[in-house]
């Protein structure tokens, strides 16, 4: 049996078995390790097994080396709050984030069927969609190359960061020559470092997946219908699918929320110079989640048209009819309005109409949007400690409270 056969999961095309997270070479080689299991169990293990060995050995490095608290270092270990949001907050959440969006996302093939979007005569068209989108989601090479661009462009980007401060810190001495990488430094940049991108990127490679097999189904002709109580021609469901992406939307805040936080305490910087950033990074999440949810809207918007018309067609016909038998010179002689469903229908031909034009031609609500950017937000809630006293903010809550 070759590495290849081994590392790859079955292609199975049964709409419950979809998932854009079981499958890969990390996911194979973890569940080899006892650390997950079929549907991504043992997620505790996972998160502090991978969690410890990334920050752990930069905790007693640093601590061999005396630049665990006081040091010559500028910026020693424990007061580098960029390492510890990154591995004991973000990658703990990145790990999460698995668990929830295997969840929320493995119902979602099988809902087009079951609500029947798919025609039967675009069954064999979606199994196509569904087997490709895994055989993406298990590609080796593609895990390969993400570790070669991490080695090849990661490591140096970190000693550039470290550079931009310009102060030593605990894994990086300043010399002319330019920041030279200590014991811990080593571990850092080649090990922690890598690991934790690893995993962002490999999440960015997932969203790719999502995106694609959404932008394949998206171009089946799919059962809408504007008149679908659901207020998105059917396909809320997607909708709901956003909130599985909250860790996720945490994980880069706490990420951006540690960068900031480093440069405030030890370059002098505030809160307000990282304005443009952390609205580049909320937008940048915004793409992310939302923009495989609109590929849908030329359909719907299609569907919202051809269903407007023919209702037309069909209100201006009952509305005749209605017309020559109710209103007076037309309602027949031994006829009684009381009692007529004549009037309620007529009634609910208006609500019909309405519904229709209230038909968003995507899947997203006002309150997922709100929602993932307070997510991103809430972990750089601490900075505001850096521009608003805590006796400030505390008495404005008690304010809003009473």
């Amino acid at each position: 049996m070759t590495l290849a056969s081994t590392l790859r999961t079955p292609l199975d095309t049964d709409p419950r078995d979809f998932s854009i997270i079981l499958g890969g070479p990390l996911f194979q080689l973890l569940r080899r390790a006892h650390m997950t299991g079929d549907a991504l169990e043992l997620l505790r293990r996972r998160v502090a097994v991978l969690s410890l060995f990334a920050w752990l050995p930069l905790l007693l490095l640093s601590l061999l080396h005396g630049e665990l608290f006081h040091g010559r270092a500028a910026v020693p270990f424990l007061l580098d709050v960029q390492v510890h949001a990154r591995f004991l907050v973000a990658m703990p959440l990145l790990i999460l984030a698995e668990y929830l969006v295997h969840k929320r996302l493995r119902p979602v093939a099988e809902e087009f069927l079951v609500r029947r979007l798919v025609r039967d005569e675009d069954r064999d068209r979606f199994n196509d969609l569904m087997r490709s989108a895994m055989l993406l989601r298990n590609s080796i090479s593609a895990e390969v190359v993400m570790i070669a661009v991490i080695y090849a462009f990661g490591v140096p980007v970190l000693f550039r960061e470290a550079a931009t401060l310009g102060v030593t810190t605990w894994y990086a001495d300043l010399t002319d020559a330019g920041p030279r990488a200590t014991l811990a430094g080593l571990w850092y940049a080649f090990v922690s470092v890598p690991m934790f991108q690893f995993l962002l990127l490999r999440w960015y490679f997932r969203l790719l997946v999502w995106m694609r097999f959404l932008w394949g189904v998206s171009r089946i002709r799919l059962e809408l219908s504007p008149l679908n109580a659901d207020g998105m021609a059917g396909l809320s469901f997607l909708s709901r699918t956003v909130y599985a992406f909250v860790p996720l939307a945490m994980a880069h805040g706490a990420l951006l929320a540690g960068t900031i936080a480093n440069r405030v305490f030890y370059s002098g910087e505030t809160l307000g110079d990282a304005k443009y950033e952390i609205a580049l990074v909320v937008a940048f999440l915004f793409v992310l989640v939302f923009v495989p949810l609109t590929v849908f809207a030329v359909q719907v918007a299609r569907a919202k048209r051809a269903g407007t018309a023919a209702m037309g067609r069909f209100a201006q016909r009952y509305a005749r009819e209605f017309e020559t038998t109710w209103l007076p010179n037309g309602m027949p002689a031994q006829a009684s309005p009381l009692g007529s469903s004549d009037i309620q229908s007529l009634a609910d031909l208006g609500g019909s109409f309405e519904r229709m034009r209230a038909t968003r031609v995507v899947p997203i609500t006002r309150d997922a949007i709100v929602g993932l950017g307070i997510a991103t937000l809430i972990p750089l809630a601490p900075l505001l400690l850096t521009v608003i006293p805590a006796e400030e903010i505390a008495k404005r809550l008690f304010s809003m409270l009473l």
